[in-house]
Protein backbone atom coordinates (compact mmCIF):
# COMPACT_ATOMS: atom_id res chain seq x y z
CA UNK A 1 0.00 0.00 0.00
CA UNK A 2 2.76 2.42 0.96
CA UNK A 3 4.73 1.53 -2.17
CA UNK A 4 1.72 2.36 -4.34
CA UNK A 5 1.23 5.66 -2.55
CA UNK A 6 4.92 6.51 -2.95
CA UNK A 7 4.77 5.76 -6.67
CA UNK A 8 1.99 8.28 -7.14
CA UNK A 9 3.56 11.05 -5.04
CA UNK A 10 4.34 14.27 -6.91
CA UNK A 11 7.86 15.61 -6.46
CA UNK A 12 8.56 19.24 -7.53
CA UNK A 13 12.30 18.50 -7.75
CA UNK A 14 11.71 15.49 -10.01
CA UNK A 15 9.36 17.51 -12.22
CA UNK A 16 11.94 20.30 -12.53
CA UNK A 17 14.59 17.71 -13.41
CA UNK A 18 12.35 16.29 -16.15
CA UNK A 19 11.86 19.76 -17.62
CA UNK A 20 15.60 20.42 -17.63
CA UNK A 21 16.21 17.11 -19.41
CA UNK A 22 13.56 17.97 -22.01
CA UNK A 23 15.18 21.37 -22.63
CA UNK A 24 18.61 19.75 -22.92
CA UNK A 25 17.39 17.23 -25.49
CA UNK A 26 15.62 19.98 -27.44
CA UNK A 27 18.80 22.08 -27.46
CA UNK A 28 20.88 19.11 -28.66
CA UNK A 29 18.38 18.48 -31.45
CA UNK A 30 18.59 22.10 -32.58
CA UNK A 31 22.40 22.03 -32.44
CA UNK A 32 22.41 18.98 -34.68
CA UNK A 33 20.27 20.91 -37.18
CA UNK A 34 22.72 23.88 -36.98
CA UNK A 35 19.90 26.38 -37.55
CA UNK A 36 18.71 29.65 -35.99
CA UNK A 37 15.99 28.07 -33.86
CA UNK A 38 13.41 30.08 -31.87
CA UNK A 39 14.61 30.45 -28.27
CA UNK A 40 12.35 29.81 -25.28
CA UNK A 41 11.41 33.50 -25.01
CA UNK A 42 10.81 33.95 -28.73
CA UNK A 43 14.11 35.65 -29.58
CA UNK A 44 16.47 34.76 -32.39
CA UNK A 45 20.19 34.20 -31.77
CA UNK A 46 21.19 37.86 -32.06
CA UNK A 47 18.28 39.43 -30.17
CA UNK A 48 18.80 40.80 -26.66
CA UNK A 49 16.00 40.87 -24.17
CA UNK A 50 14.52 44.29 -25.04
CA UNK A 51 14.89 47.11 -22.49
CA UNK A 52 11.97 49.47 -22.02
CA UNK A 53 12.14 53.03 -20.72
CA UNK A 54 8.67 52.79 -19.20
CA UNK A 55 7.98 50.78 -16.04
CA UNK A 56 4.71 49.65 -17.61
CA UNK A 57 4.54 46.92 -20.25
CA UNK A 58 4.32 48.35 -23.76
CA UNK A 59 3.25 46.46 -26.85
CA UNK A 60 6.10 48.06 -28.75
CA UNK A 61 8.63 46.43 -26.43
CA UNK A 62 7.25 42.90 -26.62
CA UNK A 63 9.01 40.61 -29.08
CA UNK A 64 6.89 37.55 -28.30
CA UNK A 65 3.36 37.28 -26.88
CA UNK A 66 4.56 35.30 -23.85
CA UNK A 67 7.59 37.46 -23.13
CA UNK A 68 7.50 40.15 -20.45
CA UNK A 69 9.63 43.21 -21.32
CA UNK A 70 12.33 44.16 -18.84
CA UNK A 71 12.47 47.35 -16.80
CA UNK A 72 15.20 49.83 -15.97
CA UNK A 73 14.44 52.40 -13.29
CA UNK A 74 16.35 54.81 -11.10
CA UNK A 75 15.72 55.68 -7.46
CA UNK A 76 14.11 52.53 -6.00
CA UNK A 77 16.14 52.92 -2.77
CA UNK A 78 15.47 56.30 -1.20
CA UNK A 79 18.04 55.88 1.59
CA UNK A 80 20.93 55.57 -0.89
CA UNK A 81 22.80 58.36 -2.66
CA UNK A 82 21.68 56.74 -5.89
CA UNK A 83 20.10 53.47 -6.95
CA UNK A 84 18.76 51.56 -9.93
CA UNK A 85 16.63 48.52 -10.66
CA UNK A 86 16.89 46.29 -13.72
CA UNK A 87 14.66 43.46 -14.82
CA UNK A 88 15.67 41.51 -17.92
CA UNK A 89 13.38 38.54 -18.38
CA UNK A 90 13.66 36.54 -15.16
CA UNK A 91 16.84 38.31 -14.02
CA UNK A 92 16.10 40.99 -11.41
CA UNK A 93 18.82 43.19 -9.91
CA UNK A 94 18.84 46.20 -7.60
CA UNK A 95 21.94 48.33 -7.02
CA UNK A 96 22.44 50.95 -4.28
CA UNK A 97 25.27 53.49 -4.17
CA UNK A 98 26.42 55.19 -0.94
CA UNK A 99 28.90 58.02 -0.65
CA UNK A 100 31.27 59.58 -1.24
CA UNK A 101 32.05 59.13 2.45
CA UNK A 102 35.23 59.52 4.46
CA UNK A 103 37.48 56.56 3.83
CA UNK A 104 38.31 54.21 6.69
CA UNK A 105 41.89 54.40 5.46
CA UNK A 106 41.95 58.18 5.84
CA UNK A 107 45.26 58.15 7.71
CA UNK A 108 46.98 57.49 4.39
CA UNK A 109 46.11 60.39 2.10
CA UNK A 110 45.37 59.57 -1.51
CA UNK A 111 44.63 62.04 -4.28
CA UNK A 112 42.10 59.60 -5.76
CA UNK A 113 39.01 58.08 -4.22
CA UNK A 114 38.22 54.41 -3.63
CA UNK A 115 35.47 52.36 -5.23
CA UNK A 116 34.11 49.42 -3.24
CA UNK A 117 31.86 46.89 -4.96
CA UNK A 118 29.86 44.07 -3.44
CA UNK A 119 27.61 41.60 -5.23
CA UNK A 120 25.30 39.28 -3.31
CA UNK A 121 22.38 36.97 -4.03
CA UNK A 122 19.18 36.57 -2.05
CA UNK A 123 18.45 33.11 -0.65
CA UNK A 124 15.60 32.79 -3.16
CA UNK A 125 17.50 34.08 -6.21
CA UNK A 126 18.21 30.62 -7.63
CA UNK A 127 16.08 27.45 -7.91
CA UNK A 128 18.17 25.91 -5.13
CA UNK A 129 16.93 27.70 -2.02
CA UNK A 130 19.21 28.85 0.76
CA UNK A 131 22.28 29.51 -1.39
CA UNK A 132 22.22 33.30 -1.26
CA UNK A 133 25.61 34.75 -0.40
CA UNK A 134 28.24 37.29 -1.37
CA UNK A 135 29.82 36.55 -4.72
CA UNK A 136 33.47 37.60 -4.42
CA UNK A 137 34.28 36.81 -8.04
CA UNK A 138 31.42 38.96 -9.36
CA UNK A 139 32.32 41.72 -6.86
CA UNK A 140 35.86 41.83 -8.24
CA UNK A 141 34.69 41.78 -11.86
CA UNK A 142 32.16 44.55 -11.19
CA UNK A 143 34.92 46.69 -9.69
CA UNK A 144 37.17 46.12 -12.72
CA UNK A 145 34.37 46.98 -15.14
CA UNK A 146 33.48 50.26 -13.40
CA UNK A 147 36.84 51.50 -12.12
CA UNK A 148 38.01 52.82 -15.48
CA UNK A 149 34.81 54.80 -16.00
CA UNK A 150 34.58 56.54 -12.59
CA UNK A 151 36.51 59.80 -12.10
CA UNK A 152 38.17 58.72 -8.87
CA UNK A 153 40.18 61.95 -8.69
CA UNK A 154 36.98 63.94 -8.12
CA UNK A 155 36.51 62.53 -4.60
CA UNK A 156 39.99 62.19 -3.02
CA UNK A 157 40.37 60.54 0.40
CA UNK A 158 36.80 59.27 0.23
CA UNK A 159 35.03 56.06 -0.73
CA UNK A 160 32.01 55.22 -2.87
CA UNK A 161 30.26 51.93 -2.05
CA UNK A 162 28.31 50.01 -4.68
CA UNK A 163 26.03 47.23 -3.39
CA UNK A 164 24.39 44.97 -5.97
CA UNK A 165 21.71 42.50 -4.92
CA UNK A 166 20.42 39.83 -7.31
CA UNK A 167 16.79 39.24 -6.45
CA UNK A 168 16.33 36.56 -9.07
CA UNK A 169 18.89 34.86 -11.29
CA UNK A 170 17.66 34.25 -14.82
CA UNK A 171 20.87 34.33 -16.84
CA UNK A 172 23.43 36.98 -17.90
CA UNK A 173 23.54 38.12 -14.27
CA UNK A 174 26.90 39.90 -14.32
CA UNK A 175 26.30 42.01 -17.46
CA UNK A 176 22.99 43.18 -16.03
CA UNK A 177 24.64 43.94 -12.67
CA UNK A 178 27.30 46.06 -14.40
CA UNK A 179 24.80 48.04 -16.47
CA UNK A 180 22.51 48.56 -13.48
CA UNK A 181 25.44 49.66 -11.29
CA UNK A 182 26.50 52.21 -13.90
CA UNK A 183 22.99 53.64 -13.93
CA UNK A 184 22.97 53.79 -10.11
CA UNK A 185 26.32 55.64 -10.04
CA UNK A 186 24.98 58.21 -12.49
CA UNK A 187 21.82 58.54 -10.39
CA UNK A 188 24.04 59.23 -7.35
CA UNK A 189 25.77 62.06 -9.20
CA UNK A 190 29.16 60.34 -9.26
CA UNK A 191 31.35 61.86 -11.96
CA UNK A 192 32.05 59.38 -14.77
CA UNK A 193 33.84 59.49 -18.09
CA UNK A 194 30.96 57.55 -19.60
CA UNK A 195 28.26 55.08 -18.69
CA UNK A 196 29.28 51.41 -18.71
CA UNK A 197 27.01 48.87 -20.36
CA UNK A 198 27.63 45.16 -20.60
CA UNK A 199 26.38 42.25 -22.70
CA UNK A 200 27.41 38.60 -22.92
CA UNK A 201 27.16 35.90 -25.57
CA UNK A 202 27.26 32.10 -25.45
CA UNK A 203 28.50 29.75 -28.13
CA UNK A 204 26.84 26.45 -29.00
CA UNK A 205 28.79 24.54 -31.61
CA UNK A 206 29.03 26.91 -34.57
CA UNK A 207 26.29 29.19 -33.25
CA UNK A 208 26.58 32.35 -31.13
CA UNK A 209 23.61 33.62 -29.11
CA UNK A 210 23.46 36.94 -27.31
CA UNK A 211 22.11 37.68 -23.82
CA UNK A 212 21.73 34.00 -22.79
CA UNK A 213 19.23 32.82 -20.19
CA UNK A 214 20.27 30.59 -17.28
CA UNK A 215 19.08 27.47 -19.14
CA UNK A 216 21.20 28.42 -22.15
CA UNK A 217 24.21 29.20 -19.97
CA UNK A 218 23.95 25.75 -18.40
CA UNK A 219 24.68 24.05 -21.74
CA UNK A 220 26.98 26.55 -23.45
CA UNK A 221 30.33 25.52 -24.90
CA UNK A 222 31.86 28.90 -24.12
CA UNK A 223 30.99 32.46 -23.13
CA UNK A 224 32.24 35.99 -23.78
CA UNK A 225 31.30 39.15 -21.88
CA UNK A 226 32.11 42.74 -22.79
CA UNK A 227 31.79 45.82 -20.57
CA UNK A 228 31.87 48.90 -22.79
CA UNK A 229 31.78 52.70 -22.64
CA UNK A 230 29.63 53.54 -25.70
CA UNK A 231 30.46 57.25 -26.08
CA UNK A 232 34.21 56.70 -25.73
CA UNK A 233 34.09 53.37 -27.59
CA UNK A 234 36.34 51.77 -24.99
CA UNK A 235 36.15 48.28 -23.51
CA UNK A 236 36.60 48.31 -19.73
CA UNK A 237 36.46 44.54 -19.34
CA UNK A 238 36.41 41.42 -21.50
CA UNK A 239 36.09 37.90 -20.14
CA UNK A 240 36.28 34.72 -22.17
CA UNK A 241 35.65 31.07 -21.29
CA UNK A 242 35.68 27.94 -23.42
CA UNK A 243 37.22 27.39 -26.84
CA UNK A 244 36.88 30.11 -29.49
CA UNK A 245 38.48 30.68 -32.87
CA UNK A 246 39.91 34.13 -33.63
CA UNK A 247 37.22 34.90 -36.18
CA UNK A 248 34.38 33.95 -33.85
CA UNK A 249 35.86 36.05 -31.03
CA UNK A 250 35.92 39.09 -33.32
CA UNK A 251 32.30 38.52 -34.37
CA UNK A 252 31.20 38.01 -30.76
CA UNK A 253 32.95 41.18 -29.55
CA UNK A 254 31.42 43.25 -32.35
CA UNK A 255 27.99 41.83 -31.56
CA UNK A 256 28.39 42.73 -27.86
CA UNK A 257 29.68 46.24 -28.60
CA UNK A 258 26.73 46.98 -30.88
CA UNK A 259 24.27 45.79 -28.23
CA UNK A 260 26.12 47.78 -25.54
CA UNK A 261 25.80 50.96 -27.62
CA UNK A 262 22.04 50.48 -27.94
CA UNK A 263 21.75 49.75 -24.22
CA UNK A 264 23.73 52.93 -23.51
CA UNK A 265 21.09 54.97 -25.36
CA UNK A 266 18.41 53.40 -23.19
CA UNK A 267 20.30 54.24 -19.98
CA UNK A 268 20.72 57.85 -21.10
CA UNK A 269 17.02 58.11 -21.89
CA UNK A 270 16.22 56.81 -18.41
CA UNK A 271 18.50 59.43 -16.81
CA UNK A 272 16.91 62.18 -18.93
CA UNK A 273 13.45 61.06 -17.84
CA UNK A 274 14.54 61.11 -14.19
CA UNK A 275 16.01 64.62 -14.57
CA UNK A 276 12.84 65.84 -16.25
CA UNK A 277 10.64 64.51 -13.45
CA UNK A 278 12.93 66.04 -10.82
CA UNK A 279 12.71 69.48 -12.43
CA UNK A 280 8.91 69.49 -12.60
Amino acid sequence: MSAQAGAGTYSPAAAAGDKRREKREELRRHLAEDADWPRADGRSFHDCRPACNSPLPSLGCIRAPVYRPPLMQTGPTTAASGSAYAEFGKTKVIVSVFGPRESKKAMMYSDVGRLNCNVSYTTFATPVRGQGADNKEYSSMLHKALEGAVMLHTFPKTTVDVFALVLESGGSDLPIIISCASLALADAGIMMYDLVTSVSVSCFGKNIIIDPTSDEEAWQDGSLMVAFMPARKEITQLTLTGEWSDGRITNAVELCMDACSKLGDILRDRLKDTATLASE
